[in-house]
């Protein structure tokens, strides 16, 4: 296992788009999410290193999170259809680690 962060499974609401495209808006979930990234599925593939702008909303904030992420791997499930993205966070605020933090721990004593 080389992951930093522990992983927890669920299907949290995400909107993305490329960093540098501002009308190119879609919208998925999450299959997992850690304090480094997060796992989804996309209607495309990204190169690796495409900037994201995300924006995810959890349970314990009722605002949604700004997050810029980098792409780490996108792979092919559905040609043309469905992808199945790794990110890996670049930026995002104290206060936004923290909620993320809160949901990963309920997510995973859920699970136990």
């Amino acid at each position: 296992e080389k992951r930093k962060h522990p992983r927890a499974t669920g299907r949290f609401v995400v909107h993305y788009r490329v960093l540098e495209e501002k009308n190119n808006i879609d919208i998925t979930q999450t299959k997992d999410l850690s304090l480094g990234g997060m796992y989804l599925t996309t209607n495309r593939k990204f190169d690796p290193g495409t900037k994201l702008a995300l924006e995810i909303r959890l349970p314990f904030d009722p605002d949604p999170i700004m997050i810029v992420g980098r792409v780490v791997d996108s792979r092919v499930i559905a040609h043309d259809l469905i992808y199945d993205t790794r990110i890996e966070f670049l930026q995002i605020d104290k206060k936004h680690i923290n909620i993320i933090g809160q949901t990963i721990d309920y997510y995973l004593k859920k699970r136990v």
